[in-house]
């Protein structure tokens, strides 16, 4: 539905500008990890998970 509104020359913008959205997206997500409280956000990967444990 989006490519009968776009034309050609829009499609191919936008093909140009999907490395630098995906780039700044990671970044914005570093970021927010970086903002937040980490353990928040890191409890939810497994492999980090583990490794730091509570001691309760």
């Amino acid at each position: 539905m989006l490519t009968r509104f776009m034309g050609p020359r829009y499609r191919e913008l936008a093909k140009n500008w999907i490395p630098t959205v995906g780039m700044w997206s990671a970044v914005g997500a570093v970021g927010l990890v970086w903002m937040t409280d980490w353990r928040l956000i890191l409890d939810w990967v497994p492999y980090i998970n583990g490794k730091f444990k509570k001691d309760d």
